[in-house]
């Protein structure tokens, strides 16, 4: 079922969950991970360790899961304990792809206020 999407986010107290949402979705598209391998992968997208807790980590995943974007399962985790794994699914891909097409027209708007700015800025500087 294909849904009829908007370039936008539609909760403003959603948009770094939305935004964790995506980067997990990345960091699955490369390979399965776990809870705490992947918040140690977060650090790239600029996610620091008082932002980012287990508890969040996980409560997404699990919604994530509900949403069918993941499925998980669980590894025997050797000398520890199993820890659940976590891959993406096709809807998740799905998801993914439609979150990068959302992103690069914001980057392309940002790229254009930034511009933009910048043009008044030297203009002025010239002026005085």
């Amino acid at each position: 079922m294909e849904k009829d999407y908007a370039l936008s986010c539609n909760s403003k107290q959603h948009k770094m969950e939305r935004f964790l949402e995506v980067c997990l979705l990345l960091l699955l598209h490369d390979e399965a991970g776990y809870g705490y391998g992947l918040i140690e992968q977060l650090a790239y997208f600029g996610f620091k360790d008082d932002e980012l807790n287990v508890s969040t980590l996980y409560r997404t995943l699990r919604k994530m899961e509900n949403d069918e974007w993941v499925s998980s399962y669980w590894e025997d985790g050797g000398p520890g304990p199993k820890r659940r794994v976590y891959i993406i699914t096709e809807n998740g891909k799905r998801e993914l792809n439609h979150w990068v097409m959302i992103l690069r027209a914001r980057k392309a708007r940002i790229t254009r206020l930034l511009e933009r700015y910048e043009e008044l800025e030297t203009s002025k500087k010239m002026e005085d």
